[in-house]
C-alpha cells in the first residue's frame, strides 16, 4: 500500500511516497521544495499559498508516476496558524513566529498570570513566539483579523482545509500553542478569556491517525486523479518524527535535529511538575495516546543563518567544505549557549556569537572554520545537558541517543554528540518526520496494530549509523568550561522561567 507523506519544515518542504510490503517500507521524494519567509513592511508572513502551490504540484508529480496512493498527510513545524473568516475564506496570510511584532509579550502574559499557572494549565515550554502570545499579541494590537474570524487553523490543519474544505484541529500540533489544556483534553477557556480571544474558534483536537476528509472534487478534477483520503497524522513534525524513532526499548531518548533540535523521551502521561518547570520543558502530545516530555534546542537555525550571512556578504561556502574546515579548526576555543535570546532573531549571526564570547571573556571565533566548530561544540555539549535533565525529569536511564532528521547528515555533529553525552549516537532516519507520518497513516489503515509494530518495520527497512564516544577527558573538561560559561550567562541575564 502507497501513502504521500508532506513534511514542512521551516526551511524547506518535501514530499515522499511511502510504500509498504512484505519487505519493509520504500521512500521516494517525488518532490521538493524551499519554504522561505516573506518580508511585507514591517511583518514576517509564511507565503501559505505557494505551499498549498506545492503541495498541488506533489500531487501532480505523483499522478506523473502512475500512483494511486492510499491516503494523504500533512506535517510541520508548530505554533503558527491562520484565521478563516466567516464565508471560510482566509483572512491574511499567517505570521511567521520570528516576527518581531510579538517581542515582550510573553514577558507580559507571563507577569500578569504567573509562570506557575500558565505551566500547570498547559504543561507547555515558555517560549516567546507561542501561539499564545502571539494571539495575545494581536489582539492588544487591535488587529482587525480576530474580529472577523471564525476558525483558528494551525498550518497543517489549513492545508488540509485547502485540499478538503473541512477545518479540523489536530491534537500533537494543538499541543504547542501553550493553549491546549492536556489533562483536561480541551482548548483552555481560562487562557483564551485571559487573553480576550473567543474559544468559539477552536474545534475539538483530534487524535492522530484520523481521517478528516478527502480531495475536494475540484481539485481530484483538476488533477485528473481520483479522490485521496487525508489523514490527520501527528502533525507537529517533531510529533510525526518521533513515531520513526526505531527504538527496541519502551525507554528511550530522542533527538530530532534539523533548524530546531527537540531532544526528549516518550512518555504515557504529561510530566507537569515544579522541576520541568524549573527547566523549562514541555509535555507535548504525540501519536498513539502519548507525550513527548523534550526541550526545544535553537539546533542548526545557528549554523543556517550563519551560512546566509555569509551568503550575503559574497562568501559562500559549501556545507561540506564549511564542515571541513570546521574539524580543522582548534578545539573548544569559544563556546556558547546556543539557547541564549541572542541567537533568536535572523540576520548578523556571527557578529552575535562574537559578541556573546566577547561578553563572556573567549576568544572570538573569526574565520568560517572556527565559528561553525563553536556552533557545533555548542551544540553537541547543549545537548549532553538536556539529556541528562531529561534523565531526571522521567527517571529513566538511556543507555544512547537516537538522532533522527535532516541534521544527522552532518556527521561531525553527530560524532561530536556521541562524545559529549559519552554514549552511542544511533543516527537514521533522515526523514524521520516523513517517515513518522507514512507509519500514522498505515496505522489508520490498519496495515500497522501500533506504533511499535511499525518503529520495528523502520527499524529493518531504513540504515541506522551508530557513533561511538571518542576522546572522552577533553569532552569532560569543555562540559565543565560550558556548564560554566552558560550558568554565568544566565545569572546575568535572568532565569529562563
Amino acid at each position: 500500500m502507497s501513502v504521500l507523506a508532506y513534511d514542512l519544515g521551516a526551511g524547506s518542504g518535501r514530499a515522499l511516497l511511502g510504500h509498504l510490503d512484505d519487505r519493509g517500507i520504500t521512500a521516494t521524494e517525488v518532490h521538493r521544495f524551499k519554504n522561505e519567509p516573506v518580508k511585507a513592511g514591517e511583518r514576517m508572513h509564511w507565503d501559505i499559498l505557494r505551499l498549498h502551490h506545492e503541495v498541488l504540484q506533489g500531487l501532480h508529480l505523483v499522478k506523473q508516476q502512475g500512483e494511486q496512493p492510499g491516503s494523504l498527510g500533512i506535517d510541520s513545524w508548530g505554533v503558527d496558524f491562520g484565521l478563516l473568516g466567516h464565508n471560510g475564506e482566509l483572512l491574511g496570510n499567517p505570521y511567521h513566529y520570528r516576527d518581531g511584532q510579538f517581542n515582550g509579550m510573553m514577558e507580559q502574559i507571563r507577569n500578569e498570570l504567573t509562570s506557575q499557572r500558565i505551566f500547570e494549565r498547559t504543561g507547555i515550554q515558555f517560549l516567546s513566539f507561542n501561539t499564545l502570545y502571539q494571539l495575545a499579541t494581536l489582539q492588544r494590537n487591535g488587529s482587525p483579523l480576530l474580529g472577523a474570524a471564525d476558525r483558528f487553523l494551525m498550518i497543517p490543519d489549513l492545508l488540509r482545509y485547502f485540499l478538503t474544505g473541512e477545518a479540523v484541529n489536530e491534537f500533537t500540533n494543538a499541543t504547542t500553542t501553550q493553549l491546549y489544556n492536556p489533562v483536561s483534553g480541551q482548548w483552555d477557556g481560562e487562557l483564551l478569556a485571559h487573553i480576550g480571544v473567543s474559544d468559539q474558534l477552536f474545534g475539538e483536537a483530534v487524535m492522530p491517525g484520523t481521517r478528516v476528509g478527502q480531495l475536494r472534487s475540484s481539485i481530484s478534477g483538476e488533477l485528473g486523479i481520483s479522490s485521496i483520503p487525508v489523514i490527520a497524522v501527528a502533525e507537529h513534525d517533531t510529533g510525526s518524527a518521533v513515531v520513526a524513532v526505531p527504538a527496541t526499548d519502551r525507554s528511550f531518548a530522542y533527538l530530532s535535529c534539523g533548524t530546531w533540535s527537540l531532544m526528549g523521551t516518550e512518555i504515557d502521561h504529561p510530566a507537569i511538575t515544579s522541576e520541568s518547570l524549573a527547566l523549562n520543558f514541555t509535555n507535548e502530545g504525540g501519536a498513539g495516546g502519548t507525550f513527548r516530555l523534550l526541550k526545544n534546542i535553537m539546533g542548526l537555525w545557528i549554523l543556517q543563518e550563519s551560512m546566509r550571512e555569509w551568503e550575503r556578504q559574497g562568501k559562500g561556502i559549501s556545507y561540506a567544505e564549511l564542515l571541513k574546515q570546521a574539524e580543522a579548526a582548534p578545539p573548544f576555543a569559544s563556546l556558547f549557549d546556543p539557547d541564549d535570546d541572542l541567537f533568536m532573531p535572523a540576520g548578523d549571526m556571527t557578529i552575535r556569537i562574537r559578541q556573546y564570547c566577547r561578553d563572556t571573556g573567549q576568544q572570538e571565533p573569526q574565520d568560517q572554520g572556527a565559528i561553525a566548530r563553536s556552533i557545533l561544540e555548542s551544540l553537541a555539549l547543549k545537548y549532553r545537558r538536556v539529556l541528562e535533565w531529561t534523565e531526571q525529569l522521567s527517571g529513566q536511564s538511556f543507555n544512547g541517543l537516537h538522532m533522527v532528521g535532516g541534521g544527522i547528515q552532518n556527521q561531525l555533529l553527530c560524532q561530536w554528540t556521541a562524545s559529549s553525552i559519552g554514549r552511542p549516537v544511533w543516527a537514521g532516519p533522515a526523514e524521520g518526520s516523513a517517515i513518522g507520518n507514512m507509519a500514522v497513516q498505515w496505522i489508520a489503515s490498519g496495515a500497522f496494530k501500533d506504533i511499535w509494530e511499525a518503529r520495528r518495520v523502520i527499524r529493518d527497512s531504513f540504515p541506522v549509523t551508530e557513533y561511538e564516544p571518542k576522546d572522552r577527558s577533553i569532552w569532560e573538561e569543555a562540559y565543565g568550561r560550558f556548564l560554566r560559561l552558560t550558568d554565568s550567562s544566565k545569572s546575568q541575564a535572568g532565569s529562563e522561567v
